[in-house]
């Protein structure tokens, strides 16, 4: 009998990737492919869901043929995904009615903005443990069904549907016969009740959205249903936002267990055990990764512009050619030379929580030249995430052993010494960095009986390097102070002019 695998599907906001993973949840192969990004205008992003499936689809049968491996070979599917992501789509045709709303999107933030101070922002924070803004899913659903024509007579006839990108590619993997989603992917929908474990009621009559188009809510590790392909029923059976995928990647399953994942945006999670903690200085509360019959809690802080950044300086400035190129240039000057860059493309996250800031560089001279702009860069992924990170910790009162990082700009070196030095704690990174998917491979063959157990698959992980904090406290000090110079003059800039 041929080797038995598992396949994740991780589906994220710039690229479709599939990851194919031993027993020992060594990768066996993998294939990747970009897709397209669409700016209809200033703030909003979208995307093609036809595209994000065929880009899935691709790859998933790409990364099978090049390693030779069989579907019938396949014990489970995972899949994890971009969240918040939005999209409607008819239940008859299986057409989108419009394109996926992307969780950067910030066409809706004048809406949230009149919500915030109002007892409707109270009553959601306790309720879905998240704050009114754009980057959830909620107000993306009304602006659908208020714009687009016929929507919302389609939508309480029960014709539409609607999906995070779980459930969309879920649906169009079984050809309809699942609507589901996880307690993930739900958690970030802004209409989740994480205290009931349902849908609210009172939310989905505020925002106007009828429970006929909303998916099942499972576990992150449960029978989602299964994928026909050549021949082969293969089981779904891990499904999990790309943060808590990622979070349980980690092993981070005990209270205070602390990640950072350096992607499109940056996301820093830590996991609080059976109840929620919210917070009191904008960090979010949500779900966590679990198996089926049971829950748990996690506190996080979003950094919407990390990765995104490097992607600018290659794509839009041409100052770069590719993204590991980055790291080369950030050593080749010996400081910043006084030059800040505050990635606010799309406002800023926790703990600022504002949908006005917009992209800032600060301190250029005469002398600047191009490596002090992509040290900035780089060092701007790094002082946000330090934000997040000292909010957190307060949070939580305690300080982690170590930071746990993965995500593609994880890779780059100078980011992760900078980061160590100017958060004094050791930042971890493991040998595997397709963390992301390997927890989404966890779920998925932990409920099919694949794995023995995650903590056994946490203990022969290997750490390929720990940075451990080098700069002077006084330098760290003139650092930051700069920095929150530079965040102050970022911040309300679009509601200013």
């Amino acid at each position: 009998m041929r080797e038995k695998y598992i396949l994740a599907l991780d589906e994220g906001t710039t690229s479709a990737r599939a990851v194919i993973f031993d027993r020992r949840l060594r990768i066996v192969g993998s294939a990747q492919k970009e897709f397209t990004q669409i700016y209809p205008r200033a703030g909003w992003v979208e995307h093609d869901p036809m595209e994000i499936y065929a880009s899935q689809y691709a790859v998933m049968t790409e990364a099978l043929m090049k390693n030779d491996v069989e579907p019938s070979q396949i014990a489970a599917l995972g899949i994890t995904n971009q969240r918040e992501t939005t999209i409607v789509w008819n239940k008859k045709t299986g057409r989108p009615i419009y394109n996926a709303i992307v969780w950067q999107c910030r066409r809706t933030s004048d809406y949230c903005t009149k919500i915030k101070n109002t007892p409707l922002a109270e009553y959601i924070r306790h309720t879905t443990g998240l704050v009114p803004d754009a980057y959830f899913s909620a107000t993306k659903i009304k602006w659908i069904l208020d714009n687009v024509a016929g929507a919302r007579e389609m939508a309480e006839r029960g014709e539409l549907l609607f999906g995070t990108v779980d459930t969309w590619l879920l649906w169009k993997l079984t050809d309809g016969r699942s609507h589901k989603t996880d307690e993930t992917n739900a958690a970030r929908t802004m209409i989740y009740n994480i205290n009931t474990h349902d849908w609210d009621e009172k939310l989905l009559c505020e925002f106007g959205i009828p429970r006929s188009m909303l998916p099942e809510v499972l576990a992150s590790g449960d029978d989602f249903g299964y994928f026909e392909y050549n021949g082969a029923k293969i089981p779904i059976t891990g499904m999990a936002g790309d943060q808590q995928s990622s979070l349980f990647g980690h092993g981070c399953f005990e209270r205070g267990s602390m990640k950072n994942t350096y992607g499109t945006g940056c996301f820093v999670l830590a996991n609080t055990g059976d109840a929620p903690i919210y917070s009191k200085n904008g960090l979010v509360t949500t779900a966590a990764a679990t198996l089926h019959g049971s829950h748990s809690y996690a506190l996080e802080g979003s950094v919407f512009t990390a990765g995104a950044v490097v992607q600018w300086l290659r794509d839009e400035l041409g100052v770069i050619k590719t993204a590991a190129e980055s790291e080369a240039c950030a050593e080749a000057v010996k400081s910043n030379e006084g030059v800040y860059i505050v990635p606010a493309f799309t406002g800023m996250g926790a703990p600022y929580w504002n949908m006005y800031a917009r992209g800032t560089i600060i301190g250029l001279t005469r002398g600047t030249g191009k490596n002090h702009i992509v040290r900035a860069a780089l060092e701007g992924i790094a002082y946000q995430s330090k934000d997040v990170l000292d909010t957190m910790m307060e949070e939580i009162g305690a300080v982690p052993y170590e930071l746990e990082v993965d995500g593609g700009a994880s890779a780059n070196n100078f980011l992760m010494q900078f980061q160590s030095d100017i958060t004094g704690l050791t930042v971890a990174r493991p040998r595997l960095l397709e963390t992301t998917a390997a927890g989404a491979a966890m779920l998925a063959g932990l409920y099919v009986g694949y794995f023995d157990s995650a903590e056994e698959i946490i203990r022969t992980r290997e750490i390929e390097r720990r940075f451990e904090p080098k700069m002077a406290k006084s330098d760290v000090s003139r650092l930051l102070e700069g920095w929150n110079k530079a965040v102050f003059r970022a911040l309300d800039w679009e509601k200013q002019e």
